[in-house]
C-alpha cells in the first residue's frame, strides 16, 4: 500500500493551497483518512481527519480556515488551507486507516510527507 502526498510549496501568508493524498488501488477498504504536520523541533500533531461516512474532526488552530474532504471513489483525501499562517509551515502528512483484504485487521499507513512553507 502507498499513499502519495502532493501539493505542498511556499506560499505568502493569507494564501491558500491544497494538498491531496491517494492511496494505492488494490485496497479493500479505507475507514479513517487523516492529515498530520510537523514542523522543526516539534512533534506531529494532527490537523484533520475524516471517517469514510464523511465526518470531520480539525485541531483548534485550524478550525474555519481548513477544510478535509475525500472521494472514496478515487481512494483520495484533500486538504483545501486557506488564510494560511506562518505557523502553518510544517511537513504535511497523510495517514489511512485501511484493511488490505477482507481479512485483514485495519493498519494505518502514511504518505511520504509534503513541505508547505509559509512566509510573512
Amino acid at each position: 500500500v502507498q499513499l502519495q502526498a502532493s501539493g505542498g510549496g511556499l506560499v505568502q501568508a493569507g494564501g491558500s493551497l491544497r494538498l491531496s493524498c491517494t492511496a494505492s488501488e488494490g485496497i479493500f477498504v479505507i475507514n479513517v483518512m487523516g492529515w498530520y504536520r510537523q514542523a522543526p523541533g516539534k512533534q506531529r500533531e494532527l490537523v484533520a481527519r475524516i471517517t469514510s461516512g464523511g465526518s470531520t474532526n480539525y485541531a483548534d488552530s485550524v478550525k474555519g480556515r481548513f477544510t478535509i474532504s475525500r472521494d472514496n471513489a478515487k481512494n483520495t483525501m484533500y486538504l483545501q488551507m486557506n488564510s494560511l499562517k506562518p505557523e502553518d509551515t510544517a511537513v504535511y502528512f497523510c495517514s489511512a486507516d485501511l484493511r488490505r483484504h477482507e481479512m485483514d485487521y485495519v493498519g494505518r499507513y502514511w504518505g511520504q510527507g509534503t513541505l508547505v512553507t509559509v512566509s510573512s
